[in-house]
């Protein structure tokens, strides 16, 4: 399978038609989300999977009912973490001593380093750092989906401090940033379906030293 064919056949998906997605080809596409990079790998967000339905039509609204939100088979969403704490910074490295058998001495001066990094930075910016490390995630996920052939759309379009009331994320100390509706397209009620994708030319987009 050739992906720069996936990656052409995918596109934000304006309509979709309610068809559950396959069980396998869901959980490949959460995979792909948990094994994206971050920064020092600390993973400093969550992504919360919606597929209750009377949950989504509570989001609905605050999503400026977006007809995604009740057509897609999940919404995913992708909410960072308000605070990085040393209880956080300790159960990550207690997770590399765990996974990898590595004694817990050889990681102190990482330990340390990260420590160093977020007590460096105030929560304004801790949010924007770690808004940074879950869009890259969010990019893994668009592109398991697109080799999967499932459809998706990034969203951004939402009232977020709405939201994290409806999902009691404030209480889990989270802060929503963007949605990826996971789905099947509507091929005949979706007018970007079979649509020429769109993008600068290489010769403008990549700028060569």
């Amino acid at each position: 399978m050739s992906f720069k064919k996936q990656l052409n056949w995918r596109y934000a998906t304006k309509r979709m038609n309610g068809q559950k997605v396959d069980d396998v080809k869901f959980q490949n596409i959460l995979d792909a989300i948990q094994l994206a990079p971050s920064s020092m790998g600390l993973q400093p967000f969550s992504v919360i999977v919606v597929k209750d339905l009377e949950t989504r039509k509570k989001m609905a609204p605050v999503c400026f009912n977006q007809p995604q939100i009740l057509e897609a088979d999940a919404i995913l969403v992708f909410a960072a973490w308000k605070n990085i704490t040393e209880e956080n910074v300790n159960t990550y490295i207690d997770n590399i001593i765990n996974t990898r058998n590595a004694p817990s001495e050889s990681l102190e001066g990482f330990k340390q380093n990260i420590l160093g990094l977020v007590n460096g930075k105030t929560q304004e910016e801790l949010v924007i750092w770690s808004s940074k490390q879950a869009y890259i995630a969010l990019g893994f996920g668009l592109f398991a989906a697109a080799i999967e052939e499932v459809d998706t759309t990034p969203m951004e379009g939402f009232n977020p401090d709405a939201l994290d009331e409806i999902l009691q994320l404030n209480q889990k100390g989270l802060k929503s940033l963007a949605l990826l509706a996971v789905g099947h397209r509507d091929a005949e009620n979706d007018y970007l379906n079979g649509a020429a994708k769109v993008r600068r030319p290489a010769s403008d987009f990549f700028i060569h030293i």
